[in-house]
């Protein structure tokens, strides 16, 4: 009997993230909802069970280095391997919006959660991962973070962090050559980050990202990919 697939979603109590989680649910996954607002994320998860399947809160603060490792300890006790991690969450704080009139604060915190936070988590529960035969790492970036066509000067704290995250996408790939690790666009999306005038819907800003994480070609590692294709860093 093949046993049961198994993911952690960060931030995955609303948007994008939650959206991931109920697809990978509906596709069978036992997923994790991580989450650091518990009422928030207690209420995803029991949504998603009622729903589409099976599902479970991970307090996880991805900015708290500390709130990280007792995620990964807490997870360890319940589950003996993770199939997939998707390092979804991400912030774009009030003020970020002139590189030169930048804080230390907006942009160290910024860089913390959506840069240094994935990289933490993913060493943190590389040891279940492992004990995958196939464990993948999908890190939701933006195009945003694109240097090919350089910047327009939109939240250049956010967009300098997804550039970082794409770099320690392809560190993570190289030190890890057993996983599937890559680095996602999702498109401008309709959500609470992308505003209501964005060009896609949740599920259709999902779709790569749940691709990544459960069809995908195992050996399609260390690339910056949008709509299933790569694209240029």
């Amino acid at each position: 009997m093949k046993r049961q697939r198994i993911a952690l979603v960060t931030g995955a109590n609303k948007g994008i993230g939650f959206e991931v989680a109920r697809q990978l649910a509906r596709k069978g996954f036992r997923v994790f909802i991580g989450a650091r607002k518990t009422e928030a994320g207690i209420e995803a998860t029991t949504r998603i069970s009622h729903e589409d399947g099976t599902a479970e809160f991970l307090e996880i603060d991805v900015s708290d280095a500390r709130s990280i490792e007792r995620a990964a300890e807490t997870c360890a006790r319940v589950t003996d391997w993770l199939d997939v991690l998707v390092n979804n969450a991400g912030i774009v704080v009030d003020g970020d919006d002139d590189v030169m009139n930048l804080t230390p604060e907006i942009f160290e915190g910024t860089l913390r959660t959506n840069t240094l936070g994935p990289l933490l988590v993913a060493q943190a529960f590389r040891a279940l991962l492992a004990k995958s035969d196939a464990p993948r790492i999908v890190n939701v970036s933006s195009g945003g973070g694109q240097l090919t066509d350089g910047a327009d000067g939109w939240a250049p704290a956010y967009c300098i962090s997804k550039t970082a995250l794409n770099g320690v996408t392809v560190q993570l790939a190289a030190a890890l050559p057993k996983f599937a690790v890559n680095a996602v666009c999702p498109g401008w999306v309709r959500t609470e980050m992308g505003g209501a005038n964005a060009n896609r819907s949740v599920g259709e800003g999902a779709a790569g990202i749940v691709w990544l994480a459960d069809e995908a070609p195992h050996d399609l590692t260390g690339k910056f990919l949008r709509d299933r294709k790569p694209i240029p860093w």
